[in-house]
């Protein structure tokens, strides 16, 4: 077994553990916080696969953005932690069930007959050129570009639905609607009125 297989399976259980404590664990910071670690794992398989650009894309959006946005979101919450520790020992058995699952499908997609891990190229086999960046992009924005355009419409009426979901109209706030603004007319905001001027007697 050569440094580079001892180093990935490593990673690989560390990777697994994180994960698991984030679904153990009950302290949703503490959660957060394994999932940080375990973004960071999986960043450091990327390397090791040689794509460099998926594994600081991972960090600098996952990690630096979307995870402390988490932890904001987390800490500023009050979350009452007691009926959440009564609810985990009554749904432990499906959640074992549908885990379970999940990994039996996992494992049939992404199997080594399916997924075509044979085809992996082993470290220091490309050109001085060669650019993961430039070859991700490639085959990105032609083989999947009907796929990507999907899922980012996908993204966008989602954006979309969680605004209209959450923006509620409240009445002691008092806005203003754009079409009312764009739909007025001269009539409807000036009106002249004629005044007979009067003469002052002395």
């Amino acid at each position: 077994m050569m440094i580079p297989d001892i180093i990935f399976y490593i990673f690989a259980t560390v990777l697994v553990l994180t994960s698991l404590m984030v679904v153990v664990v009950r302290n949703p910071v503490h959660a957060a916080l394994f999932l940080i670690l375990a973004f960071f794992t999986s960043a450091c398989i990327w390397v090791l696969l040689e794509a460099e650009f998926l594994a600081i894309t991972l960090v600098l959006v996952y990690v630096g953005a979307v995870m402390v946005l988490f932890l904001f979101v987390v800490m500023m919450l009050d979350i009452n932690l007691a009926p959440m520790r009564e609810g985990f020992a009554k749904a432990l058995p499906v959640g074992m069930a549908v885990a379970i699952l999940m990994f039996v499908e996992l494992m049939l997609i992404l199997g080594p007959s399916r997924f075509g891990i044979n085809i992996i190229p082993t470290p220091n086999t490309h050109d001085a050129g060669y650019s993961n960046t430039k070859e991700l992009g490639r085959i990105l924005y032609t083989q999947y570009v009907y796929p990507f355009e999907i899922a980012a419409v996908i993204l966008l009426v989602a954006i979309v639905a969680a605004i209209a979901l959450t923006m509620r109209a409240r009445r002691q706030s008092k806005y203003v609607r754009p079409e009312q603004q764009v739909n007025v007319k001269r009539n409807d905001r000036l009106r002249i009125v004629k005044v007979e001027s009067e003469q002052r007697t002395r």
